[in-house]
């Protein structure tokens, strides 16, 4: 399908994309496979925002966590593989056998193998007064997971999809009516009572939403708790930068534009509608639509006049807050400090109390057990990050930051140990990053990793979709249904971009 016109009025583009995270990328990469000329418009140097990639004295580091899902070759959830597919690309993948080793309070020291039966015989072993309602509770996840996978996923802001789908899959939109208000504790609840049991619920919930199960949206855990194995967890080979380098690749083949160093400062506004933007640079682009992967706090605090706050945004606000940030240690150790069953992830808490607290959950990605070509040969990279608050580095002097930084990597570092004896002697690299960091080069408020919560809501109803109370403006990414994670903002993509192509009148 060719290019669609330029408007008489000399709008430039159909589309514009500000920022390029995967979110932002998925948007922009459908709507060029439709047809729509597109601009994504990046403040940093390469593409993939906290799905990006640095480089250090020969290893290659994932800015954000190597657990990835959407990659599977079956089913409607795969919408990282389908996502490339659509601008004819692709990635080779590992599978990992395990997504995560948790190591717990009490002893509770498990994993979750991608077999679904062997993770549950390893939990019941832990948990038998609970086999049932073990196998009640996940068997749920399976409902609500086989919901979304006998469907196309796109926009539900899009009627004719949405009679459509209805249609074709009745049984499965009941489904999903049904859980769409619920929250994971309510359900785990009525399976389970065991305390101990119910808090490694909240931790299953924890290392992807970063709440607890009572403000965790049902829809999303059946999504998580079952692709895992079903589609499984698949790392992309040459490290998680790839599929934006990937997408950024299949969207110029498809006709659409990225420009890098190029940092939006203004959303340009004419009677009450987004026109364009303008960069830094002084620089101006129109479009026909307006798409934000920005936060939706730095979407309408700063990039919009500061009058322009539509009420649906000051409730939004009013339901959610700004999830923590993290600090980061990028790690490069010797290979003999890892033992020969290492997993390539593990969650470490010692004390249940602090599972929300500020550096007290601690997640580990070593992503060379999967592909060793991403440090030097005889090393590993083992990523470390924990919750942490932009307000704990605030009003710092130079050196009293360094030395926090220094601390803080230090303490990580101890307690570590605990499960690989032996870290500091092995260290070779050692890099770390806090929530100013994140802030800095992520361009996001506060560093923060996208909404939480403020209090128990009725599922994923409070979330907001992609369009947006201002005419021709619309955000994509974690701040919009169904929220965080890869696959997550994946799907809100193909959803925005249905969305905004319906509007554009486009077909395909």
């Amino acid at each position: 399908m060719p290019l669609s016109p330029v408007p008489p009025d000399g709008t430039a583009f159909d589309a514009i994309v500000i920022g390029s995270g995967i979110g932002g990328l998925v948007t922009a990469t459908q709507l060029a496979a439709k047809g729509a000329s597109v601009l994504v418009l990046e403040r940093y140097l390469i593409p993939g925002g906290s799905a990006g990639y640095f480089e250090r004295e020969g290893y290659r580091f994932d800015v954000g966590a190597s657990m990835i899902f959407g990659f599977g070759n079956q089913g409607t959830t795969n919408l990282l593989t389908r996502a490339l597919a659509a601008v004819g690309m692709e990635i080779e993948t590992i599978p990992d056998p395990v997504q995560i080793h948790y190591h717990l309070p009490g002893g509770l020291d498990l994993k979750v193998h991608r077999e679904y039966e062997k993770f549950l015989q390893e939990l019941i072993a832990k948990f038998p007064h609970e086999a049932k309602g073990i196998r009640q509770f996940y068997d749920e996840c399976w409902a609500v997971f086989n919901c979304l996978n006998a469907m196309e996923l796109l926009s539900l802001e899009e009627p004719r999809y949405l009679t459509r789908v209805f249609f074709q899959h009745p049984f499965a939109c009941l489904g999903l009516v049904k859980y769409l208000p619920q929250n994971v504790g309510d359900i785990a609840r009525r399976c389970i009572s065991d305390p101990d049991l119910l808090r490694f619920i909240d931790m299953e919930c924890y290392c992807w939403s970063v709440v607890p199960a009572d403000l965790t949206p049902m829809i999303n855990a059946g999504m998580v708790f079952s692709d895992r194995h079903y589609g499984g967890i698949n790392y992309p080979r040459g490290g998680v930068g790839q599929i934006a380098q990937k997408l950024a690749e299949g969207l110029e083949k498809a006709g659409g534009k990225i420009l890098y160093k190029s940092r939006v400062t203004e959303i340009l506004m004419e009677n009450g509608r987004a026109v364009g933007v303008r960069l830094a640079s002084g620089k101006t682009y129109r479009a026909r639509r307006v798409i934000s992967n920005a936060t939706r706090w730095d979407t309408f605090e700063k990039l919009l006049p500061a009058a322009v706050l539509p009420k649906s945004e000051q409730k939004w606000q009013q339901r959610y807050r700004k999830s923590p940030s993290f600090f980061s240690l990028h790690l490069g150790v010797r290979a003999d400090v890892l033992p020969p069953d290492t997993e390539c992830h593990h969650i470490l808490l010692e004390d249940w109390s602090r599972i929300e607290a500020a550096r007290g959950t601690i997640f580990v990605s070593i992503p060379t057990l999967l592909d060793p070509s991403l440090a030097p040969d005889g090393y590993h990279i083992i990523h470390t990050f924990t919750p942490d608050w932009v307000d704990h580095w605030q009003r710092l002097s130079p050196s009293e930051y360094e030395a926090q930084k220094e601390d803080v990597a230090a303490a990580l570092c101890d307690r570590l140990e605990a499960i690989f004896p032996g870290l500091a002697a092995g260290l070779d690299f050692q890099e770390a990053g806090t929530p100013r960091t994140h802030r800095r080069f992520l361009g996001r408020v506060d560093g923060s990793y996208g909404p939480i919560p403020r209090r128990k809501l009725l599922g994923l109803l409070g979330m907001p979709f992609n369009r947006t109370a201002i005419p021709g403006l619309y955000c994509v990414g974690d701040s919009t249904f169904p929220g965080q994670g890869l696959n997550a903002v994946a799907f809100s993509g193909f959803a925005c971009a249905h969305r905004v192509a319906a509007d554009l009148g486009l077909r395909g």
